[in-house]
């Protein structure tokens, strides 16, 4: 068994194991310390493996030497899509050293931050690969029906697709970037390994094109839609796990950057009825509700006992440390107005000696908030978006409005009218706009920067990642609005064409498999 630490595979499950049992490969701390030989011969132990698949979705190792039940950094759907999604973006000002290299760009294919996205990205869709297999087995050998072990494959398949999603548009470039996206993308894994014969198999790997790994994102999400028995709300609203809506929704989000208009829609005319905007905007973030509004649709759950601890939880990082801020780009934007309810301090807003942080995740004691991984408010926009690029602006207004006029002071006078926005391009900008407004601080940045490189209405297309303002805490005066106060960006912009654009493969991949070719620039 020696010879598995000797052929670590992609780091995907390897990297980080003290010892080379096949209880360390599976690793399912703290949920239990089922072998692999036993996880899937009970409809017990199969039951807390898929716990132990969400535990790792939240968590994650972060290092080797980490055996710690919170010893991971939120890595990939705990907090580091959140942390990591803005402070590659110009809305957040990262203000200590902890994102420096992500918020510079000064990163390289050893930088924790970027390996460990990775790593335990490729830990868990092996793991939902093993969920897959296991649950397959457990139907042969008549410990659990089909329909249990159709759930069980459609929540994996779910967790696997979106984690390759996340780790493509940080890894790759954006679909449109070529003709039919034939530029690289990255390994897209279905083989669950967890034996010497398997790691052989399968290490030496090569990159899927961009086009392949979107079908086959695609593919996952429907067969789970067809899989999960839960639509969101038998048996009482589910959120913190895979349900058929989330896969709907997180379909609006992937054909979205994918540029297929039409499908944004048809996918989204199915939540229709199921989901609602929570009236007050702040609902999805009430600690007490955070898991059972009408808007949160797939989230992250944490708890005292099962988090990404101070290093790396939201409300720690974003309120208690206080590391990152909002940044006065977005803070002075006009567009957002200044009695708009997200700007309301002690609610939407925590300001501590001048400077203005994110409130929407606020349990700095147990750090329990749970990381919203995709809302019904996102659904809408990416409908709204749709309409408009498909010159449907009567319906792109009314989606448009509805997620911002819960906001406004006075909907009545403040409400976007058709006058505002006569042409395809002033709003397909200003629903770009409201994403930036509406998803401060939920991970959301990132993407739609990547997608708007050289998109063809030219009034919202981006070059690279933008300009920010200096990596420190921003002067007070920044955030006092109305005054002359002029904002300056020394935190360069990238253009689209340097190699620092994308994320490099970490070097742990490369030297590990000869067919995983590093994204150029970086060799």
């Amino acid at each position: 068994m020696k010879n598995i630490i000797k052929s670590i595979l992609l780091s995907v499950v390897v990297l980080g194991m003290s010892s080379c049992t096949e209880e360390k490969l599976l690793d399912l701390k703290p949920i239990n310390n089922i072998s692999d030989a036993d996880a899937f011969t009970t409809p017990a132990y199969i039951a807390a493996y898929m716990n132990g698949v969400y535990n790792a979705a939240g968590i994650g190792q972060y290092n080797a030497a980490s055996n710690s039940p919170n010893g991971g950094r939120g890595y990939v759907w705990g907090a580091a899509f959140i942390e990591q999604g803005e402070t590659r973006g110009e809305d957040v000002v990262n203000m200590a050293t902890f994102y420096q290299l992500t918020y510079t760009a000064t990163y390289d294919p050893t930088t924790a931050n970027n390996v460990y996205y990775w790593v335990d990205g490729y830990r868990l869709i092996n793991r939902c690969n093993l969920m897959i297999e296991g649950a397959t087995s457990a139907v042969a050998n008549k410990v659990i029906t089909q329909a249990v072990a159709d759930d069980y494959i459609g929540q994996a398949k779910f967790l696997r697709a979106i984690t390759h999603f996340e780790i493509l548009t940080n890894f790759a470039r954006p679909y449109n970037f070529t003709a039919g996206a034939t530029h690289p993308g990255i390994p897209y894994r279905e083989v669950g390994v967890n034996t010497v014969a398997e790691i052989n198999s399968e290490l030496l790997k090569p990159r899927n094109t961009v086009a392949e790994v979107y079908t086959k994102v695609l593919a996952d999400l429907t067969d789970a839609e067809k899989l999960i028995s839960s639509n969101g709300f038998a048996g009482g609203r589910v959120v913190a796990k895979a349900t058929k809506s989330a896969a709907i929704a997180f379909k609006t989000r992937v054909y979205l950057q994918k540029r297929d208009w039409a499908n944004v829609i048809a996918e989204g005319i199915k939540l229709n009825g199921l989901y609602a905007l929570t009236t007050d905007p702040y609902g999805p973030f009430v600690l007490a509700s955070n898991l059972t509004n009408t808007e949160s649709i797939f989230s992250i759950q944490h708890s005292s006992t099962s988090n990404p601890g101070v290093n790396a939880s939201l409300a720690s990082v974003l309120k208690n440390r206080a590391l990152v801020c909002i940044s006065p780009i977005l803070w002075r934007d006009p567009q957002w107005l200044a009695d708009d309810k997200r700007r309301e301090d002690g609610k939407f807003i925590y300001t501590a000696a001048g400077i203005k942080y994110t409130n929407k995740y606020t349990d700095v004691v147990n750090q329990s908030d749970a990381a919203p991984v995709i809302r019904y408010a996102e659904v809408v926009l990416n409908m709204a978006e749709a309409q408009a690029r498909l010159s449907n602006l009567p319906t792109a207004l009314t989606l448009l409005n509805s997620v911002r006029n819960r906001s406004l002071a006075s909907p009545t006078t403040q409400a976007y009218t058709a006058a505002s926005f006569p042409t395809d391009a002033t709003m397909v900008a200003a629903i770009l706009k409201e994403r930036r407004i509406e998803f401060l601080q939920e991970g959301r940045r990132w993407s739609d920067i990547h997608r708007l490189q050289g998109d063809p209405i030219a009034a919202v297309a981006i070059d690279g990642i933008p300009a920010k303002v200096a990596n420190a805490t921003p002067t007070v005066t920044a955030f006092v609005l109305g005054n002359s106060y002029v904002i300056t960006t020394p935190v360069a912009a990238v253009p689209g064409t340097d190699y620092k654009f994308l994320w490099p493969i970490p070097q742990t991949e490369i030297n590990t498999n000869p067919n995983v070719a590093q994204n150029t620039g970086w060799n």
